[in-house]
């Protein structure tokens, strides 16, 4: 089943190394998450530098999430295949099947997206459709990954040094899963339907290995563990409330306010 994201233009390879390994292993930490990192064209987290054009971020990124697909099927996967890296993380280049994978996958998209639409429709009328399919894409993919985890509630902690030099986070790996990632409309059928259980993040983050089908139930265990143990659990109850909770992540990410003044997404 993962291989259908080859023929939807991405790499199952690099997306395991990415979302699976990387995102899963350090959510929301900046320079450590690639999530989190939009470059110089937003600021998602407030351990990353301000800009002044920022103040405008919580209008043009909603634009700017749709060509998200684009951009991978042009430039991500290519570029991370050729410096051998994803953010700051050194991965393996494919070989073997893998590899064979890859290139079979990029053939098959681009002939089913480009190659044999043209040769029955004319080319302009192909990119239009390209682009309508590939934007709604974009923003959808990047609306729901955002709303779990670029929320006013969800935390963006920072390492701390060690004796030896290194870094090291503060909190255990399933309590840092927690804090940084939020739930939405759980009470939604649809939205469960329809995002395979995307909307159960702080499930999805503690037991990836689990169908999503179980998140309803489990959700309502680790709830319940957390008030036990003294954890925040966050969650929205709607999907119209996690989207305003998105934009004024943006809003307050856009201001010129301390780093230290940023305190569960409220102004001090």
């Amino acid at each position: 089943m993962a291989l259908t994201l080859d023929l939807m233009g991405g790499s199952s390879y690099l997306w395991n190394w990415k979302h699976n390994t990387i995102h899963h292993t350090y959510p929301n930490i900046d320079g450590q998450d690639e999530d989190i990192d939009v470059g110089m064209l937003g600021r998602l987290s407030p351990h990353q530098r301000r800009f002044w054009f920022h103040r405008l971020q919580g209008i043009y990124l909603w634009l700017l999430y749709g060509f998200l697909a684009i951009k991978w099927h042009f430039f991500d996967d290519f570029y991370n295949l050729a410096i051998g890296r994803i953010g700051a993380h050194k991965i393996p280049r494919p070989k073997g099947k893998d590899l064979l994978v890859f290139i079979g996958g990029k053939v098959v998209f681009f002939s089913l997206a480009f190659g044999i639409p043209m040769m029955l429709h004319p080319w302009w009328a192909v990119l239009v459709v390209y682009a309508i399919a590939a934007f709604v894409s974009g923003v959808v993919l990047s609306v729901v990954f955002q709303l779990a985890h670029c929320v006013s509630e969800a935390e963006f902690p920072a390492p701390v040094r060690t004796s030896d030099g290194g870094e090291r986070m503060q909190t255990e790996w399933a309590v840092h899963q927690v804090q940084t990632t939020v739930d939405f409309a759980r009470q939604s059928r649809i939205a469960c339907w329809f995002l395979g259980g995307l909307n159960f993040q702080v499930e999805h983050h503690l037991f990836s290995k689990i169908c999503h089908i179980h998140y309803p139930a489990l959700s309502k265990v680790v709830e319940g563990a957390c008030r036990d143990f003294g954890i925040r659990y966050h969650e929205h109850k709607t999907f119209l409330a996690a989207l305003v909770s998105h934009y004024k992540h943006l809003a307050i990410m856009a201001r010129p306010t301390p780093m230290a003044c940023v305190v569960q997404g409220e102004i001090c």
